[in-house]
């Protein structure tokens, strides 16, 4: 991991279903701490961090490099799926065909999130945070603290 970017940042609107299935997802798979997370949603949240409006981080998602160096859009999702151990996700958005297509259509996304069916959230997250509340509980076990069920919160969203 470069040490420019990582860790990094993410700012994203946890009063979105869609955001916060997202997030959580990667939540449970940042096992390695390269992501920090910041619920801009959150009333104590300032207005303006490091120049950067909260109102602009609500518009889209954003993310703080190590160095410093913001970034915002599907860039933050192509840093976040590297860091939470999914290359293969970062590399499919980084196409040569896809990736102008997923920075066309994110701005599109990012305006009428909160107007998604919550059941889309359930579609497009729902076998992944499935997978990565196992392998949480997996690791848990594997260090003697086993749960009972793994705990998907979003889950119910499916």
């Amino acid at each position: 991991m470069n040490p420019a970017i990582y860790p990094l940042t993410l700012f994203y609107d946890a009063s979105c279903p869609l955001c916060a299935a997202e997030m959580h997802n990667l939540m449970l798979r940042n096992t390695a701490g390269h992501l920090a997370f910041v619920d801009v949603s959150a009333p104590e949240v300032p207005s303006h961090i490091d120049g950067v409006s909260r109102e602009a981080m609500m518009t889209e998602i954003h993310a703080r490099q190590a160095d410093g160096e913001w970034v915002r859009g599907v860039d933050v999702f192509r840093l976040a799926y590297q860091a939470a151990g999914l290359p293969q996700v970062s590399k499919v958005l980084s196409w040569p065909l896809l990736a102008p297509m997923a920075d066309a259509l994110y701005p599109w996304v990012a305006r009428n999130r909160q107007h998604m069916p919550q059941v889309l959230s359930g579609l497009l997250f729902g076998r992944a945070l499935r997978r990565a509340a196992a392998q949480v509980q997996a690791r848990q076990c594997a260090a003697g603290a086993c749960s009972a069920t793994p705990n998907t919160s979003s889950e119910q969203a499916s």
